[in-house]
């Protein structure tokens, strides 16, 4: 027995919320529980990694397959096919045990793997109709198979391991799935881009093959095999209030709005099918989810409770990859790596937490600290500014991590210890199941506060600009990572844009009537630049030659004086004072003598209006384009600095709206029931280990 507080000695457990004491598990020897954990180890990081590997591959494999419009179906199907299976899997492996269930359920994960590489290959042809329609479909394969391996995983440790050792390598397993979050963006943009993004599927295939031999051939057969039967019509309803829910929370708001037919038939259907459920599984002889465990205030709670955090946890960890892209300039494989601090947050509290319990007993004070420094951590992350650093975001993201670490194995544990053995199975799905469906809501809510916050915060920081077809209500979040990386996004297009308008003046200018037709319908340019650009400039130069043409012929229409007032004004230009310098005295002898004078440069003057106009149109071209690129270059600064702004003051908001589901996380902790670890090690346990009897594998 591990060591109790005195407040826990003082507690007696009772039968609604502990197992009574012939509630036991088999003994099973150490080499079997050892290899069993290395099994489970292998199958608990191939799903971690198949969850995780995926997410850089996919703009590669959205240019292959053709298929931009269901890119988030790939992620949706294997999130349906999964979440939907949880509970199924649970009753399955109370029913036949957890060694047949666990084994059918990587053959199928593999199988979809497989499938996955091969989607879009040639020999396929229009299977399904085409590459990106077959890569869906075999995702919600991979999922189907998927959805056995955490549950079962978890399930497998509580059937082998006394609640202290499971406290230890519950923390062990949370610490995988932490670093799987951090290999899977690195192993995916590896392979898509030493290889091929099919290998992001393949790679499962030797993990997967690895760990079904260890099992198949070393892991004792686990679960109580009690009698019973499937309870088809309970696995129909949930099937039917689970689907339509999760597609609701996928598409609304984003394919069609949330009150529109779709989204509240749907809506409706789940609440139908859950009442449908609820009565069917209170007139099951054999529930997949007994309603019964819902006594135990430990399972109603901590479920409750762990639903909560996953969706303050997603509400955090989905976005900040895109704060990091968007704002800071990070690449995306980079940014899978920049998730490095919360994830060590995240293992060495998990790790260190598991470690305590496990010689405690005393996992609440546990949950409680980790809600509360989770609370502190989401309230930094709002003061995260456009200027914000790597660095500054490192240390933020720490914290959170410390927070969340307690909560990845210390629920399924404490819930697992509540529950009668032959229903841990099933019990342990539900956490599972709960904790994928908080994580789901969590990813569709915060999807759409981030959303209704740029539509808010854009226009607070974005200029204004003429003509601009800039909808907030539809705004692009791939040009808002084009804008933070510098490669791309509107800033970039605006420059452009100036340099197109530069193009059509200097058209307009050299007689192009199109162009000048354009610049007119133009409403982004000031009225006395297309003056100047269709016509404006050439009717200036013509004017001031007149003048000056009119200006010479009178002055030397008078003679040599009239020459003399021309050679010293200031403004007559160096060029026609030596012309008339060359002009020799008797030229203005007579009158009829200097009027042909005049006459003559006069026209000489006007001769050069082509010649004054190119130079004109230069010197006027070089202006317009220095001013154009200053403006391009201060509006685009304005815009990409607005649009950073912007995002950031959206995902703070965001943020700030998840502390308030990781403070109702935290007050439903603290309701959490204190409970012993109690052992669950059959008489034959107590005996020593050569005279322990064996489990047939």
């Amino acid at each position: 027995m591990t060591a109790l507080t005195d407040s826990e000695k003082g507690k007696e457990t009772t039968p609604a919320t502990a197992p009574a004491a012939a509630d036991t598990l088999p003994h099973y020897t150490e080499a079997e529980r050892k290899i069993t954990l290395t099994g489970l180890m292998v199958v608990f990081l191939l799903a971690a990694l198949s969850q995780n590997v995926v997410g850089t591959a996919m703009p590669r494999i959205i240019e292959d397959l053709k298929g931009f419009n269901l890119y988030t179906w790939v992620t949706t199907a294997y999130l349906l096919a999964g979440t939907v299976m949880v509970p199924i899997y649970g009753k399955l492996s109370d029913l036949y045990g957890r060694k047949p269930v666990l084994i059918f359920g990587i053959v199928v994960f593999l199988l979809g793997s497989a499938l996955c590489g091969l989607a879009g290959e040639p020999f396929l042809g229009n299977f399904l109709g085409g590459g990106m329609n077959q890569l869906i479909a075999f995702r919600a394969v991979a999922g189907f198979g998927g959805a056995a391996l955490f549950t079962t995983a978890f399930t497998i440790l509580a059937d082998m391991f006394e609640p202290a050792e499971r406290a230890k390598f519950g923390g062990l397993f949370g610490a995988i799935f932490g670093l799987s979050a951090v290999l899977g963006p690195i192993i995916g943009g590896f392979l898509t881009d030493s290889l091929s993004w099919r290998w992001t599927f393949y790679v499962n295939l030797p993990l997967g093959l690895l760990a079904l031999f260890l099992i198949v051939a070393k892991m004792p057969r686990l679960g109580q095999r009690s009698g019973g039967k499937i309870d088809f019509l309970g696995a129909l309803f949930i099937l039917g209030a689970t689907i339509p829910l999760l597609l609701a929370l996928t598409w609304g708001g984003i394919t069609y709005p949330w009150d529109s037919t779709t989204i509240l038939s749907l809506l409706g259907g789940a609440f139908v099918s859950l009442l449908a459920f609820l009565f069917a599984e209170s007139r099951a002889s054999d529930p997949i989810i007994p309603l019964s465990l819902f006594r135990i205030p430990m399972f109603r709670t901590g479920n409750l409770a762990s639903f909560v955090i996953n969706m303050a946890f997603f509400g955090v960890v989905m976005f900040l990859p895109l704060y990091m892209q968007m704002v800071l300039g990070v690449s995306p494989t980079k940014s899978g790596m920049s998730m490095l601090p919360l994830m060590a947050g995240l293992m060495g509290s998990s790790i260190l937490a598991g470690n305590v319990v496990a010689k405690t007993g005393a996992y609440k004070p546990w949950m409680i600290g980790g809600g509360i420094v989770l609370v502190f951590g989401m309230w930094l992350l709002t003061g995260l500014q456009a200027e914000s650093t790597l660095t500054d975001l490192y240390w933020r993201m720490f914290i959170v991590g410390l927070g969340l670490g307690p909560a990845q194995s210390l629920f399924t544990l404490a819930i697992q210890n509540a529950v009668p053995v032959r229903e841990l199975g099933v019990a342990t799905s539900s956490s599972q199941f709960f904790r994928q469906i908080g994580s789901t809501i969590g990813a569709a809510v915060f999807g759409t506060l981030l959303m209704n916050n740029l539509h808010t915060e854009l226009p607070k920081h974005l200029p204004e600009v003429p003509g601009a077809q800039m909808d907030t209500k539809n705004i692009d979040l791939g040009a808002l990572r084009a804008a933070g990386s510098g490669k791309g996004g509107p800033g970039v297009k605006i420059k452009q844009a100036f340099n197109d308008q530069y193009v059509q003046i200097e058209k307009a200018m050299n007689g192009d009537q199109a162009a000048a037709k354009a610049i007119q319908a133009n409403p982004q340019l000031p009225n006395e630049l297309k003056t100047l650009a269709t016509g404006g400039l050439k009717a200036q130069v013509h004017q001031k030659l007149s003048t000056q043409a009119a200006g010479i012929k009178a002055a030397l229409s008078q003679g040599e004086a009239g020459r003399q007032v021309l050679l010293n004004n200031a403004e007559t230009p160096q060029a026609l004072k030596d012309q008339l310098k060359s002009i020799p005295p008797q030229a203005f002898a007579t009158p009829q003598g200097s009027a042909a004078v005049a006459a003559k440069v006069s026209q000489a003057v006007m001769a050069q209006e082509d010649k004054v106009y190119g130079q004109a149109k230069d010197k006027a071209l070089a202006t317009i384009k220095t001013r154009l690129d200053k403006q391009g270059t201060e509006l685009a600064d304005k815009v990409d600095t607005g649009l950073k702004e912007g995002f950031t003051a959206a995902m703070t908001r965001m943020f700030g709206s998840a502390i308030w589901f990781a403070v109702a996380g935290l007050i439903i902790t603290l309701l959490v029931p204190v409970l012993p670890l109690v052992s669950r090690r059959s008489a034959a346990a107590q005996q020593p280990e050569a005279e322990a009897p064996t489990t047939s594998a």
